[in-house]
């Protein structure tokens, strides 16, 4: 029996020293932490010996890697002061959409956005949060305009440092991704977010060339945490709830990182620069234009066993041999499916006449399933319509139960 998802395709959740304050770069380098906002830090801070203030001090000022350009910062401080409407967006995984923060209240989004209420109280605050557990930068570049930008933000935090692999491929999907955000009419202010995995690892590296390329305010939770765990003078277990989720506290200083990067923007002295124009791509600009169709909204060009179930929001077979084909334009074609440790098996799909590739249903994680995204053809002709072949196959994981395949939907990037 196969799970029901949510309407985003989800059952379940996801899968450098600097110790010196005086950073030049850091106009907000001692007392970072007024006594109040320490007590707040404090309410949601681990039982026992929790980090002390000097310890958050210095963490939040390792966490600024670069204040970027900051004028749209500065026009969107601006709009914010004036009154009115303005929205806060956040895009990312699961960390993002709140996963093991005990309240949304507690989420990091939720207090990047209370500090933007507090700061500018004319303002008419409200927050979009477009967090899909499990995803990555792929998929949110095919989705950010349905998700995101349709509300308009004024400032928007992008984080997936943690979903996306440590690839050039991850870096071009995050260009992608950023550059349809710079572009928007109302220029918003764009903050790249590195969290960290219980390893000390993520994806910096590669997003970083892309803040960097586009002048990009960038803050790193892994590079104010990593270097004193590994140390031995701070716990991992204080700031994380699992091998990658922040608790409470985690979601508190991932935002009082973030925002202590906003007060040193507000206070630095105003700008003249240019926000409308773009630099050229670093990698790609593929997936800066991008189609997106969900399972709802795909026509096959031919089925043969093959249902939609609207309780699975997907196209779904179990019989070995049921096929599924479509006719797509783009670049780049890719394919949304769900995996789960469940009665899932495996399919063969083709494009044109490509080599097949085999994207299998089941896998071994226990902790829910997800929404995978799989590139299936690149460096295609973009105005030729291309043939996307989908097979049922009679193999199957030796564990699984069952032969279900569910197909989520497609994506192009590089769209005529």
């Amino acid at each position: 029996m196969l799970q029901k998802i949510d309407s985003r395709g989800i059952t379940g959740l996801d899968a450098t020293d600097g110790e010196n304050c005086s950073n030049p770069m850091n106009p907000i380098s001692r007392s970072l932490l007024p006594f109040t906002a320490f007590l707040s830090l404090m309410l949601v801070a681990p039982a026992g010996a929790a980090p002390s203030a000097p310890e958050i001090d210095g963490l939040v000022a390792r966490s600024l890697v670069s204040m970027g350009d900051p004028s749209r910062l500065a026009q969107a401080f601006a709009r914010a002061a004036r009154g009115g409407r303005f929205v806060v967006g956040v895009i990312g995984g699961s960390i993002t959409q709140g996963a093991k923060a005990t309240a949304p209240e507690h989420r990091y989004p939720n207090l990047v956005a209370q500090w933007w209420r507090d700061a500018f109280p004319k303002a008419e605050v409200s927050l979009v949060n477009a967090g899909i557990g499990a995803t990555g930068s792929n998929y949110g570049a095919l989705r950010v305009q349905r998700d995101l930008l349709a509300a308009q933000p004024d400032f928007v935090i992008v984080e997936y440092a943690c979903n996306d692999g440590d690839s050039p491929t991850c870096a071009e999907t995050l260009e992608g991704l950023v550059r349809q955000i710079l572009k928007q009419p109302n220029a918003p202010a764009v903050l790249i977010l590195f969290m960290t995995r219980r390893t000390g690892g993520n994806t910096q590296e590669q997003h970083a060339r892309i803040g960097t390329h586009y002048h990009l305010p960038m803050v790193s939770f892994r590079d104010g945490l990593w270097p004193k765990v590994k140390a031995g003078e701070l716990k991992m277990d204080d700031f994380l709830a699992d091998e990658v989720h922040p608790n409470d506290f985690g979601h508190a200083i991932a935002a009082r990182c973030v925002t202590h990067l906003l007060e040193a923007a507000r206070s630095a002295p105003p700008t003249n620069e240019r926000t409308d124009l773009l630099p050229a791509p670093l990698t790609t600009d593929a997936y800066e234009h991008t189609a997106l169709q969900e399972a709802a909204d795909l026509k096959p060009v031919a089925s043969q066993g093959w249902t939609f179930r609207p309780d699975l929001k997907a196209w779904h077979a179990e019989e070995p041999g049921s096929t599924l084909e479509f006719s797509v334009k783009g670049r780049s074609i890719l394919l949304m499916s769900h995996v789960i440790r469940g009665a899932m098996g495996r399919a063969k799909t083709q494009v044109d006449d490509q080599s097949p590739k085999i994207i299998d249903g089941w896998f071994s994680g226990t902790w829910g399933g997800y929404r995978n995204t799989t590139v299936l053809a690149e460096g295609l002709a973009p105005e030729a319509p291309h043939r996307i072949k989908i097979e049922l196959l009679e193999e199957k994981n030796p564990e699984s139960t069952g032969r279900g395949f569910s197909l989520y939907g497609l994506g192009e990037a590089g769209v005529p």
